[in-house]
């Protein structure tokens, strides 16, 4: 492979949207990592098997996000083979809803460990090749309930709005470095996640949004990729939103 070739780290990149990012960036030839914390591997091999047959160098991994240690050392590992991150999509997350008065504190920290510390922890992992490399891109992967806020997701709405804070901070930090730091933020797209939910609820969102239908995964992924592209070297700490119209 020509070391041209772009180094691709998504988390959470086995299914959904995450999936729909791996296979983006494998369009223009780049060199995917994906990581997950699936209980099988069906999933992730599913999507290895997509990302090979295209023709790309790829690998799957199974990690933890939330685990500061485990990061550093999967990152650790990245460098020594490829010597440089290119692109960083913070994507990983999970959902434990149920209204407050009935919330766990181990539905509150969960919640937030992979999805706010995640995030925290992989963008600490990898900044330090980029700043070496003066070129970066960093995608943090938020949702319009980290927005608007929404009913029983108490614990997942403070995990997204979290990355919108720390995505502004981050881009500040690093702008002179040369690397951009912006979030994504999806409304109600057409994922595992949101299959779950009854019909009710997919209703009453549906009538909330005025393109009248959900969205896909690859309508974010192009938003997602766009953002790491030469299209968008002046773009930093902005919060993209990707929902058809549910939050303007």
């Amino acid at each position: 492979m020509s070391e041209s070739k772009r180094i691709v780290v998504v988390t959470g990149g086995s299914k959904g949207i995450g999936k729909a990012i791996c296979l983006k960036f494998a369009s223009e030839g780049a060199r995917v990592l994906f990581v997950h914390y699936d209980p099988d591997e069906q999933a992730a091999n599913d999507t290895l098997s997509l990302l090979n047959n295209m023709g790309v160098e790829a690998q799957a991994h199974k990690l933890d996000v939330s685990s500061f240690e485990a990061v550093e050392a999967f990152f650790t590992r990245v460098a020594k083979e490829y010597q440089r991150v290119d692109v960083l999509v913070n994507n990983a997350g999970i959902t434990q809803d149920g209204f407050l008065m009935r919330m766990s504190a181990n539905q509150w920290n969960q919640v937030l460990a992979v999805n706010l510390s995640g995030v925290f922890n992989c963008t600490k992992a990898v900044i330090r090749p980029m700043i070496k490399e003066r070129s970066g891109r960093i995608i943090n992967i938020s949702s319009v309930v980290g927005q608007i806020g929404n009913i029983g997701q108490a614990n997942y709405a403070a995990s997204k709005a979290g990355i919108l804070g720390f995505t502004k901070s981050v881009a500040r930090e690093l702008a002179g470095r040369g690397i951009t730091v912006n979030a994504v933020a999806p409304g109600f797209v057409n994922t595992e996640m949101t299959e779950k939910l009854p019909d009710k609820v997919k209703e009453a969102f549906l009538a909330q949004i005025p393109m009248g239908r959900i969205g896909e995964p690859e309508e974010v992924a192009e938003t997602v990729y766009w953002l790491a592209s030469s299209g968008a070297t002046y773009i930093t700490g902005q919060v993209i939103q990707v929902n058809g119209g549910l939050y303007m």
